[in-house]
């Protein structure tokens, strides 16, 4: 007997963050995707979340991101075999191959309530605004007494001698106990990174420094790691050769890189110096982000995630329970652009 297809339904969503993000790259204000309903031929469900990250100096790259979305999406069509699916998965743009990834192992008790349930995260590190907003902000959370308070600031945004006294005023402020972590998102080049790390090598609050150069510049990231706690983001999906044998933590985000059962079974098996952080989700999306950082926690090297607390609207669109997020999705708050090309065929 020939096997039962899956089912494939696919919705998308569109929503404003409550305050626009500064960061090397651009501003961004909004975030939109696919979410993924999986169905089985006997009645069980998972699900899944597609969202390119925009690329705001290059929105033409933008929009050609979400376009293979969308085309991939057309060609695997409403049904597929699983052995089919599984073969098309390396091939799909990795948004896409984390949800149907995400889908199928909720289906097969992976994940969720077959399996041992999802498992509620731990505290989040605090993301601060970028540039002259940072003190103000800063003062307010601290005015909040979190305990175990870990904080990281987006650099590499306002001009470097601002950005240089703002980082005094930082250091001032921040509780002896606290752990810091400036994220440069690749914008910086070599000597400015070097003049940073000459004022924080003997900097004991300091965890690391997140990107500080280019994706692809592996020797000048090695050679900064020598003398401050350097943490890889965009290498580890932009330039994979640079990031080979990287010995330090890399910051990993479960809905850009792909199927996230491989990551998974990492952080099952105990695996070292993986930071969980958020790519801006919706519910579906959050609630494998949140069961990745609790294996996270688990681990070896226990570490505050990056789920940036704050930095995203509230309601149903961020429900635990997907078929919530699935239903706010259709509402007129979250439908597509459809003067978007990338959007035409689905929204």
């Amino acid at each position: 007997m020939r096997p039962e297809p899956l089912r494939l339904q696919w919705r998308p969503f569109r929503f404003a963050l409550p305050e626009p993000l500064r960061t090397a790259h651009g501003v961004l204000e909004e975030r939109r995707g696919w979410l993924l309903r999986l169905r089985s031929a006997a009645g069980a469900e998972g699900w899944g979340e597609a969202a390119p990250l925009p690329s705001p100096p290059e929105p033409a790259l933008t929009l050609r991101q979400r376009q293979r979305c969308a085309a991939a999406i057309r060609w695997l069509g409403p049904s597929q075999a699983r052995a089919g699916l599984e073969r098309r998965l390396p091939g799909l743009p990795p948004p896409l191959a984390f949800a149907i990834g995400a889908a199928l192992a909720e289906l097969d008790g992976l994940v969720g309530d077959a399996g041992a349930g999802w498992l509620a995260p731990p505290p989040s590190a605090w993301l601060l605004p970028a540039g002259a907003a940072m003190p103000p902000a800063l003062r307010r959370l601290l005015a909040a007494a979190p305990i175990g308070l870990t904080v990281k600031w987006k650099v590499a945004v306002a001009p470097d001698g601002e950005e240089r006294q703002l980082l005094e005023q930082l250091l001032q402020l921040l509780p002896a106990a606290a752990r810091l972590r400036l994220d440069a998102n690749g914008g910086w080049d070599r000597p400015t990174a070097a003049a940073w790390a000459d004022r924080l090598a003997a900097e004991p609050r300091l965890e690391w420094l997140e990107q500080p150069l280019a994706p692809g510049d592996g020797e000048g990231l090695r050679q900064l790691a020598t003398r401050v706690p350097v943490a890889l983001d965009e290498s580890l999906r932009l330039a994979p050769a640079s990031a080979s044998g990287w010995p330090g933590w890399q910051v990993r985000r479960p809905l850009l890189e792909g199927d996230p059962r491989p990551l998974l079974r990492l952080l099952g098996q105990g695996a070292p110096r993986l930071m969980l952080s958020t790519a801006l989700e919706t519910g579906i999306g959050r609630r494998w982000l949140h069961h990745l950082a609790a294996l996270q926690w688990r681990g070896p090297t226990p570490t505050a995630p990056g789920l940036a607390p704050g930095w995203q609207p509230e309601g149903p669109l961020w429900s635990s329970d997907p078929a919530v997020v699935w239903q706010a999705a259709a509402g007129p708050r979250h439908t597509g652009d459809r003067r978007d090309p990338a959007c035409r065929r689905f929204c």
